[in-house]
């Protein structure tokens, strides 16, 4: 039987808040699926990888049998309230330092919020297209906005740990990933406030439907100018794939290459490989090694083996990619230290590796990578 190699204490490098509402049956299903809306009737979405994770590791921490039926678990959850059972999972974690993403919509909590919840020390990650649509609202010009974005992107990087973004790399990265020209910025911004305050006008009126959002950005070219303002500010940028293929982003990274800004590939499963394989190239780039492990469950320990494959060891880092239900915070973390201790214990039984050696690479991946990259044992107590 393989030996399972402890794995050390977590640092969470990318995650979400959790929600501060109670959830429903429905509801709850909804937030263990990658796919938007609730499951089609006769389909449960704890019958995937995900709900088997949960449904195995989080229960014991409420109190009940491993495994057992969602109803109950659920009904335990009520009984124990959101905020009971907030704490109780995210401080079964291990996880010692979480970086959150705060750019999402919804009821979440903040940094503070979890880290007060967990026992935990917590960072912000600055998600790059919500701060320019809060520069936009209060801007009146073309100039205005774009000297207000700068000042923004600035003053964000004196206290957050990183800056990411969720739509540079399916929208603007592959074609010219270099920085784009001061006439096609403002060409770009132009027509993006134009196209946000046409929004608002049908809003008010009532053509667009009720409730309808302004334009987050989508231009290929604003995008880029968002992540080069990002650079220029040299703190690392995590760049969200979301199933896109990081070959996509090999361009953009050549062209920052020795710029002072470390590059993160988020959420790259199924094309994990390819990230790996741009980490091992590129100096400045690194891989995720945790959040697709959320997804995979019982496979979660094949598919890290796939990514031990081709980076090198200093350039892999844990995340859980957690939103909405501690849970997943639960999920990510157990997946991976059972995963990696797996793999890396395999491979000391078989005598490919020496346990120390296996122990130090599986700080390395849990922690000591992360807080090199965003420099957290230089942050402030």
């Amino acid at each position: 039987m393989t030996d399972i190699l402890p794995v050390a204490d977590l640092v969470d490098q990318h995650c979400h808040g959790v929600l501060r509402t109670e959830l429903g049956l429905g509801t709850f299903e909804a937030r263990l699926a990658t796919a938007a809306g609730t499951p089609t009737p006769g389909i449960s979405f704890f019958d995937t990888q995900t709900g088997f994770a949960v449904r195995r590791w989080c229960p014991p921490l409420l109190g009940l049998e491993p495994h057992c039926p969602p109803a109950r678990y659920l009904a335990r959850r009520r009984e124990l309230g959101v905020a009971e059972t907030g704490r109780r999972l995210l401080r079964a974690t291990g996880v010692f330092t979480y970086l959150v993403d705060t750019g999402l919509p919804g009821d979440l909590t903040g940094p503070a919020e979890i880290a007060a919840a967990a026992g935990a020390d917590a960072g912000e990650i600055v998600r790059l297209e919500p701060l320019a649509e809060q520069v936009a609202d209060t801007s009146g010009t073309v100039e205005s906005f774009l000297a207000g974005l700068a000042a923004a992107v600035h003053t964000a990087a004196a206290s957050a740990v990183a800056f990411t973004s969720a739509a540079a790399v399916r929208h603007g990265l592959e074609a010219d990933p270099g920085p784009p020209g001061p006439g096609e910025v403002r060409g770009a911004a132009g027509r993006w406030l134009a196209g946000r305050e046409a929004e608002r006008r049908a809003a008010r009126t009532g053509a667009g439907g009720p409730g309808t959002p302004c334009a987050t950005p989508d231009d290929p070219v604003l995008l880029r100018h968002l992540l080069w303002t990002a650079i220029a500010c040299g703190r690392p940028l995590q760049l969200q794939l979301r199933s896109t293929d990081p070959r996509r982003t090999a361009g953009f990274a050549a062209a920052t290459a020795g710029l002072g800004s470390d590059l993160v590939l988020l959420h790259s499963y199924p094309h994990h490989r390819h990230a790996a394989q741009l980490a091992s190239i590129h100096p400045h780039v690194y891989a995720d090694a945790g959040a697709a492990l959320t997804r995979t469950g019982a496979r979660a320990a094949a598919v890290l083996a796939e990514v031990l494959e081709l980076a090198p060891f200093g350039k892999l880092l844990f995340s859980s990619g957690a939103q909405g239900l501690p849970e997943l915070h639960v999920v990510g973390a157990r997946q991976f230290r059972e995963a990696l201790g797996r793999v890396l214990g395999g491979w000391v039984a078989d005598g490919a590796w020496s346990r120390t050696d296996a122990t130090r690479v599986a700080a390395m991946i849990a922690s000591g990578n992360a807080r090199r990259v965003y420099g957290l044992d230089r942050r402030p107590a």
